[in-house]
């Protein structure tokens, strides 16, 4: 079994890709930061672990490389589930990969040849270039490589997604002399957002194009050449996003740049380019505040700022004994505590989902969610004030 937690990357890692495909010299201006490892992250190795485990115990036999004794698969369970992060909803969304996996595995003609957690080379389009696919299927002439996505903040699409690509390229490398792939499918599988996977396909012509166009990229990348180009997307979560100058400028310029003589009032193209543009304008103030607060507390000076103590809260020192004290003084039980029922979701999740739609599936209905502004690649289809007008309301 892959060991997540530990595992090193590659400084052109394909899960950077999009990152530094867009933005070469960034790949070695981040490596002067430290990586610091969020919780959210923490929480997304623990869930690939529980994941490849059942998937291990899904699909191989004794007879099998990667085959896991039941005994071995139990253990390392219970023992990732006592991890702090480990919470009961992982358990659904770990088998809702594995599910979505064998679903995918059953469909082809022919029963297809998996692996699990394979470290890849990539030297072929990367300098010293290597990375982890979470799974490989092969059947006939399809390659399938799926990616597990435990995060919930951002929705990530399949579609000419560089990692995938990237991922799909090594694969292709590894099986070409078995098997004759023509056709690539990329899945992301995103359970805590979607529960269905986000799928891709193209020609292996169309990723080997792709792979050709990588290696430019990827040698000013290693030696930090090229220019800086700053977005909302690539410097996300890019280690040098605080204090790169490039974002600085660009952010600058766009949130107090002048635009000299103008009309009195913008224009519905100028509103699009002014979203478009200033999508990252927020998000890097906030990255200002978290440095410049960090620094403070590290004992830097920041001009004009400082770190304070904000407002505290109360706790119980021992809960059990307040109320004991309060029915004492003549409160009643039933005052010092709330009944409130779990969630949909959370009860869906209790039950597991064929239960769930069998026991109350009727009395479901799906609400329509609040109009949101997206970019217009977003695949949702658009709607208009009319549009919710004349929907029908459940009564």
């Amino acid at each position: 079994m892959a060991g997540h937690k530990d595992r090193d990357h590659a400084i052109l890692s394909p899960s950077s890709a999009h990152r530094w495909l867009t933005c070469t010299p960034s790949a070695l201006l981040e490596a002067e930061f430290q990586d610091t490892s969020s919780s959210a992250a923490a929480e997304g190795t623990l869930a690939h672990e529980i994941c490849e485990i059942k998937a291990r115990q899904k699909f191989f036999q004794k007879t099998d490389i990667g085959y896991m004794a039941k005994n071995v698969a139990t253990r390392k369970l219970n023992e990732l589930r006592k991890n702090e992060l480990f919470q009961d909803e992982m358990e659904g969304y770990t088998d809702d990969y594995v599910e979505i996996l064998d679903t995918n595995a059953v469909s082809f003609e022919n029963a297809p040849y998996i692996e699990l957690e394979t470290k890849l080379d990539l030297t072929d389009w990367i300098p010293d270039g290597w990375g982890t696919a979470d799974c490989i299927m092969i059947s006939g002439h399809t390659l399938l490589v799926a990616d597990f996505k435990y995060g919930k903040g951002v929705r990530v699409s399949a579609d000419h997604n560089p990692q995938m690509q990237i991922y799909a390229l090594g694969a292709w490398k590894k099986f070409s002399l078995i098997y004759d792939i023509r056709t690539v499918v990329m899945m992301i599988i995103q359970p805590r957002l979607s529960a269905d996977p986000d799928v891709w396909e193209e020609s292996i012509n169309d990723l080997l194009d792709f792979g050709e166009s990588v290696k430019g990229l990827a040698e000013m990348a290693i030696k930090g050449e090229g220019e800086y180009v700053p977005g909302e997307e690539q410097c996300r979560f890019c280690r040098a996003r605080e204090t790169c100058r490039a974002r600085a400028d660009y952010n600058i310029s766009v949130a107090f740049g002048h635009t000299g003589q103008m009309p009195p009032l913008i224009t519905d193209a100028e509103v699009g380019e002014y979203l478009r543009r200033g999508a990252d304008v927020a998000k890097w103030l906030k990255d200002l505040q978290d440095y410049a607060l960090r620094s403070c507390l590290d004992g830097k000076e920041i001009p004009g700022f400082k770190a304070v103590e904000g407002r505290g809260s109360r706790d119980w020192t021992d809960q059990d004994e307040a109320f004991k004290a309060l029915q004492g003084s003549g409160v009643p039980e039933a005052m010092l505590y709330e009944r409130k029922p779990l969630t949909l979701a959370a009860i869906e999740k209790v039950v597991g989902k064929k239960a769930f739609a069998e026991a109350v599936g009727q009395f479901v209905v799906k609400n329509p969610g609040k109009p949101t502004l997206v970019p217009e690649t977003d695949k949702r289809p658009a709607i208009t004030s009319v549009d919710t007008a004349f929907r029908e309301v459940p009564t």
